[in-house]
């Protein structure tokens, strides 16, 4: 193996520039001009550490921006080289959408802003191949290989329910989580357990749809509620309420409301609640990015409430590990628990158990909490360079507020503008957004969704940078 390189980066500690930036920019242009070729193995991040004088944290996450773009690689005990194939460059991509390939051969875009997806760079690749292979060498596997119960793993069934109870003030036994093939699974199942033919649920308007799609496949009718600066609001619930006799259900997204990334304010999460009891309806709460917070106290769920009473919480393992990885689960009363193993057996006798007890390995091992360290400090170094890019080209244009957590903006016009259209322009032009017709129950939101977290920083300039040169004037 070819001795790692020698570094030479030269740092300036003025503060305009970020020194992990610094650094990683610096292998970007080593690699671009031919210094780093395709293979080499660059030095220990302790090693670099000393070698710059820096603390080993700056080391790491330099390195987490190269994995996360592309142009660096880890590879399990023997260190981290260069990629053998590397990211498309701002000059190539010019080259694509000057030539008019996007639209004549449909390449996928140059730039995608998705819902708010985790960057799979970043996942756990390695630990989770290891933990699967180590399952696998156990005494008795042959046993793994029939039947499990239908809720899941019981060691994993527990595992999250100690997390939930930990890390989000819940107050649940194992017996009380049954796990999915991811959340809209679990949503799925939720709603053919609680709905029939002819009741009706309350949704966030704008919201997610597919949730919605769960409750009209059951049968069920959609009420949309509004949605302002402090959540969903409550006094339009109690107008469906005095209206509408069957209203067995209200679907939310309180800790980032998706997609306007508002959360439910602790008022309204108190008076929901309080109808929930009073009318016997059940609160489904959708949590599906709890993990991903920056501020020191994260927003507790609404199931969480002492008062609470009538809930199905829903969460997922595919936003931590990676959205290929499809685990979810649901939480709630025995009865629900019963109904949904029932409607589990007619549909998947049992979820991928092998995979349950390898991400049961990573959160005994603790390498689940690490890779959420890295993972939230990257992501929050990425929301702040992205507040200020959305400053810099489209202050005078859009009004948005800097999310406390979750992998979204929420960008509104300050002026009347075609956003379906603006949407259409942009992607003739290789950036891809999702259409505001998306979210909206009737019409459009007046508004853009606009994930950072599967972006690199060049990809986030160049897409602001585009969608403020279409803005119309």
């Amino acid at each position: 193996m070819l001795r790692p390189w020698e570094l030479a980066i030269p740092l300036d500690r003025s503060g305009e520039k970020a020194v992990y930036m610094q650094i990683a920019d610096t292998v970007i242009a080593a690699i671009q001009s031919g210094t780093l070729v395709t293979g080499s193995i660059l030095p220990g991040s302790r090693q670099l550490a000393v070698q710059l004088n820096v603390n080993r944290n700056t080391i790491v996450e330099a390195l987490d921006v190269l994995m996360a773009e592309g142009w660096l690689v880890s590879k399990e005990r023997r260190g981290i080289f260069v990629a053998d194939v590397q990211p498309v460059t701002s000059l190539e991509k010019s080259l694509i959408r000057e030539s008019g390939l996007i639209r004549e051969s449909g390449i996928k875009p140059l730039v995608t802003f998705d819902d708010g997806l985790p960057d799979s760079a970043l996942a756990p690749i390695d630990e989770l191949a290891r933990a699967y292979r180590q399952i696998f060498a156990r005494k008795g596997r042959w046993q793994m290989m029939g039947y499990r119960h239908e809720a899941g793993d019981p060691e994993f069934r527990d595992a999250i329910a100690q997390m939930l109870n930990y890390k989000r003030s819940m107050r649940l036994s194992s017996d009380q989580v049954f796990i999915t093939r991811g959340s809209q699974m679990a949503m799925f199942l939720t709603a053919h357990a609680l709905l029939k033919p002819g009741d009706h649920v309350l949704i966030e308007n704008p919201g997610y749809k597919p949730a919605w799609e769960a409750f009209t496949h059951a049968g069920a009718g959609l009420l949309p509620v509004n949605v302002d600066v402090h959540g969903i609001v409550t006094d339009e619930i109690r107008g469906y309420l005095n209206e509408y006799p069957n209203i067995k259900a209200v679907y939310i997204t309180p800790h980032h409301q998706f997609p306007t990334t508002v959360t439910l304010s602790l008022r309204r999460r108190m008076e929901l609640v309080a109808l929930s009891n009073e009318y016997g309806f059940t609160i489904i709460e959708d949590d599906y990015d709890h993990e991903f917070h920056f501020s020191p106290r994260p927003v507790m769920p609404v199931s969480s409430l002492e008062q609470a009473r009538n809930y199905v919480y829903i969460g997922t393992m595919s936003k931590i590990v990676a959205p290929a990885l499809r685990i979810g689960y649901l939480a709630s009363c025995a009865s629900v628990i019963e109904k949904v193993t029932n409607l589990r057996k007619i549909i998947d006798v049992q979820g991928d158990y092998m995979m349950e007890q390898a991400v049961f390995q990573l959160i005994h091992d603790g390498e689940i909490r690490r890779h959420l360290k890295r993972a939230t400090s990257l992501y929050k170094s990425k929301r702040d360079d992205f507040e200020k890019l959305l400053r810099q080209h489209l202050s005078d244009k859009v009004d948005f507020t800097k999310p406390e957590g979750g992998l979204a903006f929420w960008i509104t016009p300050k002026k009347p503008v075609d956003l379906v259209q603006l949407a259409g322009v942009l992607k003739q032009k290789g950036i891809a957004l999702i259409s505001p017709d998306t979210f909206c129950y009737k019409g459009f939101a007046n508004g853009f969704r606009l994930g950072y977290a599967s972006l690199s920083e060049a990809q986030m300039r160049e897409g602001i940078e585009a969608i403020a040169a279409a803005w119309p004037t």
